[in-house]
């Protein structure tokens, strides 16, 4: 860990604001909101051996050393386990005088991005020259904010602001070295700066796309970039002063060729970008995902280059397919678009989607980062989403939805699904020490379940959000009524199967420590046969008042292996086989797979990995990263760019996955 000898640093408007507590209200009305601050400071050293920059900032930081681009960061995080980044900067300075400078970026708006809206601007850094700390952040720094960006209009679910870039603006290219701030004033110590900093120090994966096909069409220039990716279109080009370029991304192509910017997602990737008369670079801050973009040009403008610039979570398979699936061309093109996804869609933490939301959802992630792990062979982003899950209870006892963000939003089974992840880490990696240290967090979670929802062996009454599946319309006419505001009365058989089995991942672990058991699990079961097994139907009732039997409620017990019945497991097999993987979602799919890998029916699992419906129609409909649905319309919002079902590689990868999940 490193310890900063700089203090945080911002600008007048942000001295003296205190921060506010975001979990408190919904939505931010924070006037200061999507500030872009820049900061410089020139300073000589002499010949170097070695240098280091460490630095983090509040919301985010791109940094630059002699008008290079060096890395951006930190992660998102909450303020009590803040993270910094690290870099080995010697090849970018020289005797002399050197220049760091640093965007950073204030968003201001309480969603799934980042811990803001909360009235934290600021910059912290030290640059350490052959041991000594030669520049760290004070108020010798200058400041300026940016004139260039330009957007107030926000996309997704208030995920992003577009960003119109003025090429006009006085401050642009402020990263080289004889860019001129004399006028700038000097920064401020931020006065309410509160940081814990945590070993967090990820630093991003970048690659310069081309693209595969470009052509200009009269005054429209279209690029394809042959698949989806998360990045920053990047620009060269030249007109007339005031002149500006129309710039629009998307994932697909509308019927006349044109580019989709208006997007099924919600988000409309079309931003103006004024022209200087020079020669001119776009210079975007924020990412997007997009496959396609296209240029409306102003008459007399010249475009000299194209690319886009991919940022990534650092992803290097250790494992391939298992051989018996390697050889079929439909397993190996479900294979390449998940990898695809799991390389390029996920970012410092593992988001959803990197388009509507950018939101890391723990239930979604836990699926994620087991993929990843059992890919790789690296655990580094399991832990992260452990750990942070586990920080965010401090909100309310147990871990949201939403982690790293200013969003409070809480659904029932995520928390659970939370505790059999710790499990699955164990076995994995055999780490007892990570286990040990998380188990007391997840006996917490499950006691705070038991005191707040445990009646006669069944959770009910319960005031979060019980999503079962999503979308909505893959839940099969489960018949519970499932408010997302409000209270879940009747206990029903998804919320207690993920109940009782975070209670066995419990026993589990309590045995891997040489601990007694954390409970009895039996008079749980007995409580979830008796109230939801129809013995004469040979099927679980979707909760305790109803008599409908839904094939998506019935997945749970089937693959948590909660039901011993040959009958009951007889029925599942030809449910499955009758219904497909494709009549349930991101949720339910993983089920299937789980139970017919538990049971050993890898024909029917390889039959469910081949579904038309399923990962199949996704790359029939020009997938090249997973979609949030197996279609484009079948869910109003759909993201082409969504991380979860990239898991289906994790159950055609060469390794033992049943002893893992069982």
């Amino acid at each position: 860990m490193h310890t900063f000898s700089g203090s945080w640093i911002t600008f007048g408007a942000f001295a003296a604001l205190p921060p506010c507590d975001t979990t408190k209200y919904a939505h931010s009305d924070d006037p200061l909101r999507n500030m872009h601050t820049l900061f410089r400071k020139r300073f000589v050293c002499g010949a170097v051996q070695k240098a280091t920059c460490y630095i983090s900032a509040d919301d985010y930081y791109k940094l630059y050393v002699n008008g290079v681009f060096v890395g951006s960061g930190p992660a998102p995080a909450y303020p009590d386990s803040y993270g910094y980044n690290e870099y080995d900067i010697t090849a970018y300075l020289h005797a002399g005088e050197n220049v760091f400078a640093a965007h950073t970026y204030y968003q201001g708006l309480c969603n799934r991005v980042w811990v803001s809206g909360d009235q934290r601007l600021g910059l912290i850094a030290d640059v350490v020259i052959d041991g000594q700390t030669a520049v760290q952040t004070d108020e010798s720094f200058v400041v300026c904010v940016s004139e260039a960006y330009t957007g107030t209009r926000t996309m997704g679910y208030e995920t992003q602001f577009a960003e119109d870039y003025d090429s006009r603006a006085a401050d642009v290219g402020f990263m080289r070295p004889d860019f001129d701030d004399t006028d700038w004033p000097h920064a401020e110590r931020a006065q309410y700066a509160r940081y814990t900093f945590a070993a967090r120090h990820t630093a991003l994966v970048r690659e310069t796309i081309r693209p595969v096909h470009i052509e200009r069409i009269g005054n429209v220039l279209r690029a394809d970039f042959g698949k989806i990716y998360a990045g920053y279109l990047c620009v060269d080009a030249r007109g007339t002063r005031d002149s500006f370029v129309l710039v629009r991304c998307g994932q697909e192509k509308t019927a006349d060729g044109s580019v989709r910017y208006d997007m099924r997602c919600g988000c409309r990737y079309e931003e103006k970008w004024v022209l200087s008369g020079k020669e001119d670079t776009l210079d975007w801050f924020d990412y997007k995902a997009f496959r396609y973009a296209e240029l409306v040009l102003p008459p007399d403008c010249t475009v000299s280059d194209v690319s886009l610039t991919a940022r990534h979570y650092p992803f290097a398979p250790v494992r391939g397919m298992r051989p018996e699936y390697d050889a079929d061309p439909s397993l190996r093109a479900v294979w390449d678009m998940c990898l695809h996804t799991l390389c390029y869609a996920v970012q410092e933490v593992p988001q959803d989607c990197p388009d509507r939301e950018k939101g890391f959802y723990l239930g979604d992630a836990c699926y994620t980062t087991l993929t990843h792990a059992v890919l790789t062979g690296n655990d580094a982003l399991m832990r992260i989403c452990i750990e942070d899950a586990f920080r965010s209870a401090r909100v309310n006892r147990t871990p949201t939805a939403c982690l790293d963000c200013s969003l409070v939003q809480e659904i029932a089974e995520f928390p659970l699904m939370l505790i059999e992840t710790v499990l699955w880490h164990y076995r994995l990696f055999g780490d007892t020490a990570f286990l040990r240290e998380n188990y007391p967090k997840a006996i917490a979670v499950l006691e705070a379940y038991r005191a707040a929802y445990e009646s006669n062996g069944l959770i009910g009454k319960i005031d979060k959000w019980c999503v079962v599946e999503w979308p909505d319309t893959y839940r099969n006419g489960y018949a519970v009524p499932l408010p997302q505001n409000g209270v879940c009365e009747e206990p029903h058989v998804a919320a207690n199967a993920y109940y009782i089995r975070a209670v066995q991942a419990a026993n589990r672990m309590a045995a891997r420590l040489g601990l007694p058991p954390y409970r009895d699990e039996s008079p749980l079961l007995r409580a979830f046969t008796d109230a939801f097994f129809d013995a004469s139907e040979h099927l679980f009732t979707d909760g305790i008042q109803q008599t409908h039997k839904s094939y998506t409620g019935n997945l749970f017990p089937f693959a948590f292996g909660l039901c011993q019945d040959e009958d009951y497991l007889r029925t599942m097999f030809d449910m499955i086989r009758d219904k497909g993987i494709h009549s349930v979602s991101l949720f339910g799919a993983f089920l299937v797979l789980r139970g017919l890998l538990r049971y050993g029916r890898e024909d029917l699992l390889r039959e469910q990995l081949q579904s038309d419906g399923a990962w199949l129609r996704m790359l029939r409909e020009g997938a090249t990263t997973t979609m949030e649905a197996w279609g484009k319309d079948e869910k109003w919002n759909t993201s082409l760019c969504h991380v979860t079902f990239s898991y289906a590689s994790a159950f055609m990868a060469n390794i033992d996955l049943r002893s893992i999940l069982q």
